[in-house]
């Protein structure tokens, strides 16, 4: 792998985590996710299941968890199943986990080959009371097609319709949500590769130049850092393309005079960092873009300071929702009289600033958490607030990564932000 694992120990006190919270006579049962198919006999490239990761470290496909601590036998208390790794298979795919290997990741002492999961698990069931299932929970996403997660579930009330079924989630997110030690070196890695790009692709922008060529330079400098790649489909948006929030085809040549919007993450132990900068194609802002980029720049300096115990994504975007419509009359998008006068249901900032300012970061780029859960220590998210004039073909986003503290940690500080900074790098 490319990276160094995290310690079994980290695992085993995350399952200890969980069993604490459970009821008595319990079973929790976690599965990894599909390989989706992208042609032919090809597959996309997997992805673990973040939640059956932060409890076992095992990073690869057809994985299954049980974990029933009230078991007569001690043996199933535990129990992880990988795929075995034949020799036919390993001439195909390449290196899979040996039992041994499994076990020393994720400190599971019982790990078995996936065809014993169903006779296990029956025994396990039949033993337990309670079954914790989990299934992804987001308001703002609904899985509209049958996950290997969703396939266990009606699979299981379907074979024990009268046992005790019950979400894993509630349980598992908040605990995912505060970063341990471990996690944070893993999170500032991400960052620091998300800060080589940035530098090496800010360097390559030239007019006539086209938006996949940076992407390239992007890619080129996270692969070679160790990185599995982007966190996420990266965004490189030049002109008015600065203006589409989620602009991803990347394929418009960048002509002089226009601002070109990055907004990209490098993936490292599956975790994910996630900045955005803005910058000038030809190395320098006009007038006009830089008192664009000077407001929300003064925005997002006021808004990193809040990042502290206590408060809620609500509270921040409240806080930039004000700052904004200050920072736009400035610009003269439009009037304090106008503001007054304006529809509550439908403010005049959001015509020119459309998204929140922030969301939790981890094993996910949008990880778990919601808008209206306390910070508390230990908690990443980002911070990106921004301004977008369709009209004028002006387009600003700048993010960062914060720890929650005290004292908020912006785990990118180091990135030219400032216009003199940035025109200076290119």
């Amino acid at each position: 792998m490319k990276y160094k694992p995290l310690s079994k120990y980290f695992y085993i006190g995350n399952r200890k985590n969980i069993v604490a919270e459970i009821e008595e006579d319990s079973v929790v049962i976690l599965t990894s996710h599909d390989e989706y198919p992208r042609c032919g006999d090809t597959t996309l490239p997997f992805r673990q299941n973040s939640d059956l990761l932060y409890l076992t470290g095992i990073d690869q496909e057809e994985t299954t968890l049980i974990i029933a601590p009230w078991h007569p036998e001690p043996a199933y208390r535990e129990v992880l199943f990988i795929k075995n790794p034949s020799p036919e298979m390993i001439t195909w795919y390449g290196h899979r986990l040996s039992k041994e290997q499994a076990s020393a990741l994720s400190g599971i002492k019982t790990v078995m080959y996936i065809d014993s999961l169903e006779t296990v698990l029956h025994n396990v069931i039949i033993n337990s009371k309670h079954i914790y299932l989990h299934l992804p929970e987001n308001p703002r996403m609904k899985m509209n097609f049958q996950t290997k997660e969703i396939r266990l579930a009606k699979q299981l009330r379907n074979e024990y319709p009268i046992h005790d079924f019950r979400r894993l989630a509630p349980i598992l997110y908040p605990l995912r949500l505060i970063k341990q030690t471990d996690e944070l070196n893993m999170l500032k890695r991400a960052c620091e590769i998300t800060e080589k790009a940035f530098l090496s692709a800010a360097k390559a922008v030239k007019p006539d130049k086209y938006e996949y060529e940076i992407e390239a330079e992007l890619a080129y400098e996270m692969l070679k850092s160790g990185a599995t790649g982007h966190s996420f489909a990266p965004l490189v948006a030049s002109g008015e393309n600065t203006c589409i929030l989620h602009y991803i085809t990347n394929d418009k040549m960048m002509k002089d005079g226009e601002l070109v919007l990055m907004d990209f993450g490098a993936e490292y132990a599956n975790y994910a960092g996630d900045c955005s900068r803005t910058i000038p194609v030809n190395g320098k802002f006009s007038p006009r873009q830089k008192e664009v980029y000077n407001a929300v720049l003064t925005i997002y300096k006021e808004t990193i300071p809040l990042f502290k115990p206590g408060n809620t994504i609500h509270k921040i975007n409240s806080f930039v929702f004000k700052r904004m419509e200050e920072e736009m009359i400035k610009l003269g998008l439009f009037t304090a009289e106008e503001v007054e006068n304006q529809n509550p249901e439908a403010p005049l900032f959001k015509k020119y600033y459309m998204h929140n300012t922030s969301h939790f970061i981890g094993l996910d780029v949008h990880d778990v958490g919601e808008r209206h859960w306390l910070f508390q220590p230990g908690n990443v998210l980002s911070c990106e607030p921004g301004i977008y004039i369709a009209e004028e073909g002006i387009g600003v986003r700048i993010e960062t990564d914060v720890v929650v503290g005290e004292n908020p940690i912006d785990l990118m500080s180091s990135l030219p932000v400032e216009v003199a900074e940035i025109e200076a790098l290119m």
